[in-house]
């Protein structure tokens, strides 16, 4: 099906893994329509609860691959706008669909490889691996989401710290900072580990919190969307097979069936 990433499906889980090692899992135009179609293909299914997203070898992502990336000087500002709202809608995505992700971050994410990480609801970082908002090192601005992403994360003082200098976030500060969950050599066992957590959860329950997640959303408005969710899951089967199991020695039977 693809040419710069892996996608694959188990027990409920789709991995994408970027795949381009040669480059760090640098990104070219098709690999971001790649990555754009591989996301919409896992919420889309029924049979997915959680995506794991991840690159292949020493490397997560490390932006555009230069070497691939158009002539700007050839190209109009409609044009321009179209290819980056392409790497923005990989942010949009993971950011606003119901299905939870996690970032296995196993080396460098650098500028919009950075982002994808910031988009997905959790991460996990390699030691050696970094974080890198590098973009006014070559003379650009945070264009894929990072200034958006990294104040909501860590704050606006220490995101600015980042933002403003490109300065690279490693392994130990990401986690001092609560930018990751943990550490681990494992990566993608460890963000496996927890899609496999989620997954064993009531789905519209994980759904409906994911989305109901806002720090900017006024709590008038979180407590309205909360009556709706909340009556959703009231009336959903899986929560009464939860109710059902709890305080037993028994999973709750979901009747499920796992791409």
């Amino acid at each position: 099906m693809y040419d710069d990433i892996n996608y694959e499906t188990r027990e409920g889980i789709a991995t994408i893994t970027i795949d381009r090692p040669e480059k760090y899992n640098a990104f070219t135009a098709n690999t971001v329509a790649e990555l754009n179609e591989a996301i919409r293909t896992a919420d889309e299914d029924d049979g997915v609860y959680a995506i794991v997203l991840t690159g292949a070898g020493d490397g997560f992502c490390t932006g555009a691959d230069v070497d691939s990336m158009p002539d700007w000087d050839e190209m109009s500002k409609e044009e321009y706008a179209g290819f980056l709202w392409g790497v923005q809608n990989v942010v949009r995505q993971l950011r606003t669909i119901p299905t939870p992700s996690v970032a296995a971050v196993n080396g460098p994410a650098v500028g919009a490889g950075c982002d994808f990480a910031l988009a997905c609801d959790m991460r996990y970082v390699a030691p050696s691996a970094f974080f890198r908002e590098g973009f006014v090192r070559v003379g650009l601005i945070p264009g894929d989401g990072g200034g958006w992403l990294l104040p909501r994360l860590v704050g606006e003082s220490k995101a600015r710290e980042y933002l403003l200098t490109g300065k690279d976030i490693d392994a130990e500060a990401a986690e001092e900072m609560g930018l990751v969950v943990d550490v681990a050599e494992d990566t993608v066992a460890a963000a496996t580990a927890m899609a496999e957590d989620i997954r064993d959860l009531p789905r519209l329950a994980v759904q409906q919190t994911k989305q109901l997640i806002d720090p900017q959303r006024s709590f008038e408005d979180y407590s309205e969307r909360a009556i709706e969710y909340q009556w959703n899951c009231v009336n959903d089967p899986e929560h009464h097979a939860a109710v059902d199991a709890f305080g037993t020695a028994e999973k709750p039977d979901y009747d499920r069936e796992y791409s």
